[in-house]
């Protein structure tokens, strides 16, 4: 009782215009999901529902996935689904940042409840139909990831576009089957794919001799670290001083440029990392950095089939 009365008198000091979506992270971040409601609900008394607090709901769905409490996290996401499309009705999906953010967590956390239950194909068929409704929107990327978790072991990879591109002219990826492909899907401000660049070209260099090639898809933002909108020449210009800097052991490796690939990719998370088999099938998706040991593994094993 006397940590609720704290939590209570808390949220009523704080002002709960500030931060709601940091607050309830911060509070989740403790597993407190009692902290978390209490900020949520001070700040809807005070606002209302708005899409500020429409993300910041949507966070108590994600924590309750990442605690394997299926059934909580399922509910949570959808109250985070039906404010969210209470929302659009009032705001176009992507008119702010934080709605399609909380309905895309929504999706995705449905998903992924469904498939640790055993509900593969119906997890599937979520993000399918999620696919046909917001395709057009800024969340085809993560919708595609979650479907590409699911689904993209052992299909033939997807053709890259390649008319704009760094550096030398990015083969099809047709044209290499017999060799193993290892696809880094980066982003100019990524500190994750710089941190990752130096394990590339180490195992680039190791296993060169074994056919391994290495493109780097990354694509336009719209910006640049020191421009809010950029002209995408001058973010072009800004992406090649980047790889310059930080990527000088990948300089010769091919960099298509395109938003297609990172959509059809599911690139919405930077960096991603893509192995394909020497018959031209994704043989590892993962989102996110791999460290060299983890990488590696993945790599003998398809330079070994």
């Amino acid at each position: 009782m006397r940590v609720l009365r704290f939590l209570l008198v808390l949220a009523l000091v704080a002002p709960a215009w500030a931060g709601v979506i940091e607050d309830v992270r911060e509070a989740l971040a403790s597993n407190s999901f009692t902290a978390a409601d209490i900020y949520l609900k001070a700040y809807r008394t005070k606002n209302g529902v708005t899409p500020d607090y429409v993300e910041a709901y949507s966070w108590m769905a994600r924590t309750a996935l990442n605690n394997r409490d299926y059934d909580q996290a399922s509910g949570y996401a959808k109250q985070t689904e039906s404010l969210a499309l209470e929302q659009i009705k009032q705001h176009p999906l992507d008119s702010e940042p934080h709605l399609p953010i909380a309905l895309g967590a929504a999706i995705e956390v449905e998903s992924q409840t469904l498939a640790a239950k055993g509900q593969h194909e119906q997890a599937i068929a979520v993000l399918r139909t999620a696919l046909r409704t917001y395709g057009d929107t800024s969340m085809r990327a993560r919708l595609q990831k979650n479907l590409n978790l699911l689904s993209f072991d052992g299909r033939l990879a997807p053709a890259l576009k390649s008319d704009q591109f760094l550096g030398s002219k990015p083969p099809a990826l047709g044209q290499l089957k017999g060799s193993p492909v290892l696809l880094f899907f980066w982003a100019h401000w990524c500190g994750d794919c710089k941190a990752e660049a130096p394990i590339i070209t180490k195992l680039r260099a190791e296993y060169a001799s074994k056919g391994l090639t290495v493109l780097g898809p990354t694509r336009l933002y719209g910006y640049t670290a020191q421009v809010e909108h950029a002209a995408p020449a001058d973010e072009l210009a800004y992406i090649d001083a980047v790889r310059q800097r930080f990527y000088g052991g990948l300089l010769d490796m091919p960099v298509p440029i395109s938003k297609y690939n990172f959509d059809t990719y599911g690139a919405s998370t930077t960096p991603t990392l893509v192995l394909v088999d020497r018959a031209g099938k994704v043989a590892m998706y993962h989102p996110g950095a791999l460290p060299y040991e983890e990488l590696k593994a993945e790599i003998e094993k398809v330079v070994a089939r």
